[in-house]
């Protein structure tokens, strides 16, 4: 399997991303659900915003977290001083587990850098016990991240590079209302019910915002890589000009929306 997100530094991650993911792991988890005693497997784990709040329950018998990424492992890893916990690198789509190991497994937001994201779901199922959870969350890039929109259609209104951003980063997998639901369907699993989550991304300034896209971290970065000299300062002001709208620079905050999926494994 490959992975559609691009990660360099877990520091850069943790800013670009990986403090809104801490921040929306409390709602998946309660959505999910959990159960004293439960194995639950964290499938995509990154530097860890699912699996550490995970093992704030004291309940839990074991957390299973792995992910693509050795850069993301190594950081999780690091952060690790719980024995339930144990992190290892795989794959989504080929998860090296037993059948019915886990009493869940959850995902959060990983399934729309999965290109075959459907085998990830399938996979998931295999590895859930009968009457198990497997639950999974990804953003609304298309209608619900207003912070990420607003340098998408930034750049969408500069080049023509950035149009086919624009198109790549709204119609990524598992995106669309009803998307997720019907993969479960189709993955076999039962009474499945989809949802929407919502948090606020608050930045203390355009730095906070930009500087980790600036370093190449995730999509938006990658992107910016692209770009000769003159172009990346034109980006950068342009953005910059977005972010302040005629304010002076500071804090903004953002709606950001998530969809959530839930079934049980039969």
């Amino acid at each position: 399997m490959t992975s559609s997100f691009t990660v360099h530094d877990a520091s850069g991650y943790e800013q670009l991303m990986g403090r809104w993911s801490r921040k929306l792991a409390p709602s998946f988890i309660g959505f999910a659900g959990f159960a004293p005693g439960e194995k639950i497997l964290d499938v995509g784990c990154g530097t860890g915003s699912l699996t550490f709040e995970l093992a704030k329950s004291a309940d839990l018998a074991a957390i299973a977290a792995i992910d693509f990424s050795p850069v993301f492992v190594e950081a999780a890893k690091r952060r690790n001083t719980d024995p339930r916990i144990e992190i290892s690198q795989a794959d989504a789509t080929a998860l090296p587990f037993a059948d019915h190991a886990f009493d869940r497994a959850l995902a959060l937001l990983v399934l729309h850098f999965v290109p075959e994201a459907g085998k990830a779901v399938a996979e998931m199922r295999r590895v859930t016990r009968p009457g198990g959870v497997v639950a999974a969350v990804v953003w609304d890039h298309l209608g619900g991240m207003a912070g990420m929109r607003m340098m998408i259609d930034t750049v969408a209104a500069l080049s023509e590079s950035g149009r086919q951003l624009r198109g790549r980063y709204c119609f990524q997998p598992m995106m669309q209302p009803g998307e997720m639901k019907r993969t479960f369907i189709e993955q076999g699993l039962a009474d499945v019910t989809e949802t929407e989550l919502m948090i606020r991304m608050d930045y203390q300034d355009f730095a906070d915002y930009w500087t980790p896209i600036s370093a190449g971290e995730g999509s938006l970065g990658k992107y910016v890589t692209t770009l000769q000299a003159a172009e990346r300062e034109r980006t950068e002001a342009a953005v910059r000009d977005a972010y302040q709208a005629g304010r002076p620079d500071g804090p903004r905050s953002f709606a950001n929306v998530a969809w959530a999926c839930r079934g049980v494994a039969p």
